[in-house]
């Protein structure tokens, strides 16, 4: 059969079956030929995946809509299961082609993730994966319908958040206490939907062999360069090397604010008395100035997100009904991916645009890669991407703050959240080791594990006496708990390494970016060591050198102060 994809619609697996059953049954005689089925089989892949984007996309940009959660779902229960299968039976026959260890060094990123999925797949797991995939989007649906009403109006969780950062302490409190008592009417049913989550992904676990979910997720998720006890010693030297620099973060609030007692709500407030920075009064305006900002970095980049903007990939205001948190979803078709976010005209805004853009750079720069396989890049990559151009970005903040105190109380919030998202990190994921290396745990064993944690990575000057019932639930606003499990340790990796770019930059921007396009253009292609290298940095999370890149950026920090 002719291989042309162009005007395929996918409504039902029997609109993709006949591409399938053409690859089973293509014979292949040379290398050549199984080349060509590679590629194949990659613009196949590339094309599906890009369909499930989109109603991903659109489901979470209206949580509401129930046509389009159907549609999602149809692709998810229906589709989804068949191509898992099919898959299976293609992975095992080029695993077994004669041609396959003859392939080039070029493919060597594939062939291990061929072997890795071959020896992960069981057939009873593709009815629990997709039952899985529809559940935890229930999430989103929980989430994206919270609301609290404040002043007369009916505010997101977004926009509630941003009265945490006003002068006056008493709406700080007042809200504080709005947030998370509409966050606890929904605990017991995410409490719920996590136990379900549990269940069936132990299960999944259990079937390919494995003592608990959390082994097989990391070899899932392709950590062949670090083990699972290497994250368990990350975890604690954060909590020795970081913590410390937390504490004193803290102290200086608590001082500049003259509080005697700092209370969770004092945490958000500007600590020189002044009113919260307000990044844009209109989302054309943040797009127009998010544009000139990367322009600035690097003409090209300005121009990816313009693009964007003109295609329709962007979308950004927060609005009742919509998922919560954003993402950048690369599109491997369009070759243009799509911003997802909340934007209320706060600072952290600003973070997410630069961040999610980094995100973006990195998948027109990989773009070109011949396979898809090699665009879908691992986290601790796709990661550094993002949060390297937040700091370097940060060198032209003047963009969005013409006044020179603004900016610099913008870079004091960047900075001190490159350090304070370090032990959120480890708590995340310390959590999540212990939810699923201890799955027959009940809702009370859960929570009093998620406060000792919690304690172990929070700062003691903060006086939490009045909110345990909050804190207790705290965890269930992190997305990545639900929807993509363990898949948030790379932040920390992914910080570290964004540090080291950002002090290579201040030296030598030119060189940097150029290593950094160099690393991108890579996707995953190379190990991540090597891709690491390509960037000019070290894959290594060592307590050294956690040491050594806190010692920098807490310098820079303190300049800031001063």
């Amino acid at each position: 059969m002719n291989f042309d994809l162009t005007n395929l619609k996918i409504n039902n697996w029997s609109d993709i079956e006949p591409f399938f059953i053409d690859l089973k049954e293509r014979k292949i005689s040379n290398i050549n030929e199984l080349e060509i089925w590679i590629k194949n089989r990659s613009d196949l892949s590339a094309f599906i995946d890009e369909d499930i984007a989109w109603r991903y996309i659109k489901m979470t940009c209206d949580t509401e809509n129930e046509q389009l959660r159907t549609h999602y779902e149809h692709f998810v229960n229906e589709i989804q299961p068949k191509i898992s299968e099919f898959s299976n039976i293609l992975d095992k026959q080029l695993a077994e082609n004669e041609f396959f260890e003859l392939l080039s060094d070029d493919y060597f990123i594939l062939k291990r993730s061929l072997k890795n999925n071959l020896e992960l797949f069981r057939t009873e797991n593709i009815i629990l994966e997709s039952e899985v995939d529809t559940l935890s989007q229930k999430f989103g649906q929980i989430s994206g319908a919270m609301t609290v009403n404040y002043d007369n109006k009916e505010l997101t969780m977004q926009q509630a958040a941003n009265y945490l950062k006003v002068q006056d302490r008493k709406v700080r409190e007042n809200i504080y206490f709005l947030i998370n008592k509409r966050r606890l009417q929904d605990s017991e049913k995410l409490n719920k939907l996590l136990s379900d989550l549990i269940e069936k992904r132990t299960k999944i676990a259990q079937n390919a062999d494995f003592n608990n979910f959390r082994d097989f997720k990391h070899i899932q998720r392709e950590r062949f360069d670090y083990s699972v006890d290497n994250v368990l010693e990350f975890d604690e030297t954060i909590k020795n090397q970081v913590m410390p620099i937390v504490e004193k973060i803290t102290l200086h609030r608590k001082q500049k604010l003259a509080l005697n007692v700092l209370k969770p709500w004092d945490l958000e407030v500007d600590i020189s008395g002044k009113e919260p920075l307000k990044v844009f009064d209109n989302i054309d305006e943040f797009i127009e100035k998010s544009i000139l900002c990367f322009k600035k970095v690097r003409p090209k980049y300005g121009d990816f997100l313009k693009t964007m903007n003109e295609k329709g990939f962007l979308d950004l205001a927060s609005r009742k009904g919509k998922a919560p948190g954003g993402y950048n979803y690369p599109l491997m078709v369009s070759n243009i991916p799509f911003i997802f976010m909340n934007a209320t005209s706060n600072i952290r805004d600003l973070e997410t645009i630069m961040h999610e853009g980094g995100h973006a750079i990195h998948a027109f720069m990989a773009k070109d890669l011949n396979l898809s396989e090699y665009k879908h890049t691992p986290s601790e990559i796709a990661e550094l991407a993002s949060m390297s151009m937040e700091l370097i970005s940060m060198e032209h903040w003047d963009v969005f703050f013409d006044n020179k105190d603004d900016l610099k109380r913008a870079k004091i919030h960047q900075l001190e959240g490159v350090i304070s998202v370090l032990p959120w990190v480890a708590t995340i994921d310390k959590f999540q080791q212990w939810l699923y290396t201890n799955p027959n745990h009940n809702v009370t064993e859960r929570e009093n594990e998620w406060t000792k944690i919690f304690n172990e990575y929070s700062s003691k000057l903060i006086d939490r006496s009045d909110t345990d019932d909050f804190t207790k639930s705290l965890w269930q606003k992190q997305m990545h708990i639900f929807e993509v499990p363990f898949y948030y340790i790379e932040y920390a990796i992914s910080q570290l390494g964004a540090i080291a770019i950002w002090r290579n930059y201040k030296n030598n921007p030119e060189k940097t970016l150029d290593n950094y396009e160099n690393a991108l253009k890579l996707g995953y292609s190379k190990t991540l060591p090597e891709l690491y290298k390509a960037a000019g940095i070290k894959f290594d999370f060592s307590e050294q050198y956690i040491k050594e890149l806190m010692s920098f950026v807490t310098k820079e920090l303190e300049k800031l102060y001063e």
